[in-house]
């Protein structure tokens, strides 16, 4: 998803925004800024850690429960308990680890990351030859969201992460005007799937109006080939944007159309829905699947506030 601006907000002690201090080369292996050694690397130490503190609690807790067993005159000398072993690989990890790294991680080196973007990009194509069949080409099409669900914004994140700092909206705009995202694993081919069924393709991003044109051609050098890019201006509210395409006000170059599926990475990419939702029964969820195709967001996005 791509909400830009709101401010940081708090989660767990950590500032969420736009793009947080923990980002991912989707579905692909760690790039050379921030490659594989490095990843290895914080994940040794964060073994180490864990073992040190397992170390410290298992002392602990002997030592309380001799104290509260006998005299204390009785008590005997505890000896540290040798580090636990590493666990086997493939064994279960039962103990949840609060490491915001875990998420950027993820995102940047996982296999699963990239299986979950195929998956939805080919289940999205596969209900999009259902709804369109039968429909003239031209007056129906597709929105999607751009940021991390069509294009890649990891190296800006990374980045910004080997440094120990945030989003900021100079450093943002630097990064955009390179025009350096790449393409989203099942993205380009589910764009020309619309194509090539006669549909349209409607970007709504809330990158700002100012970055458009270098976002139109970041877009055509991944080769994603869409009819409209809608940016922010005086809101982050899509919903504006979502009832332009369909009432045929968005541009002059695009008729009204009939939109037949949102794709996106934050509830708020779809139409009037938000965080709410969640304390909703699983009913509201049913146009998931269906038109509605979200791409998984760990990262940021308007969860952190509850939006």
């Amino acid at each position: 998803m791509d909400t830009t601006p709101p401010a940081f907000r708090p989660v767990t002690g950590f500032a969420v925004r736009h793009a947080t201090l923990f980002s991912a080369n989707r579905g692909a292996a760690p790039t050379a800024d921030l490659g594989a050694g490095r990843t290895a690397a914080l994940r040794a130490g964060r073994t180490a850690a864990l073992r040190a503190g397992r170390t410290a609690v298992l002392t602990a807790m002997a030592a309380v429960a001799f104290t509260g067993c006998a005299p204390a005159a009785q008590v005997p000398a505890t000896p540290a308990p040798a580090p636990a072993a590493a666990p086997a690989p493939g064994a279960a990890t039962t103990a949840p680890r609060a490491d915001p790294l875990l998420a950027f991680e993820w995102v940047r080196g996982s296999a699963e990351h990239r299986a979950i973007y195929l998956e939805v990009f080919r289940s999205a194509t596969v209900r999009l030859d259902s709804l369109a069949a039968g429909r003239p080409a031209g007056p129906w099409g597709i929105i999607t969201d751009g940021d991390e669900t069509i294009i890649d914004n990891s190296e800006y994140e990374a980045g910004r992460a080997e440094r120990g700092l945030g989003f900021t909206e100079e450093s943002w705009s630097v990064w955009v005007r390179r025009a350096a995202a790449p393409a989203l694993p099942g993205a380009r081919a589910f764009l020309e799937r619309v194509h090539a069924l006669g549909g349209r393709v409607v970007v709504v991003t809330n990158r700002r109006e100012a970055l458009c044109p270098v976002t139109r051609a970041n877009l055509r050098k991944e080769g994603l080939d869409v009819d409209l890019v809608l940016c922010r201006r005086e809101t982050s509210d899509k919903n504006p944007r979502f009832e332009a395409v369909q009432n045929g006000t968005a541009s002059p170059d695009i008729p009204a159309l009939h939109v037949l599926m949102w794709l996106g990475d934050n509830i708020r990419d779809f139409p009037h829905l938000s965080q709410s939702i969640l304390q909703q029964p699983d009913g509201a969820f049913r146009d998931f699947g269906r038109i509605y195709f979200i791409l998984p967001n760990p990262m940021y996005g308007s969860w952190p506030g509850g939006e």
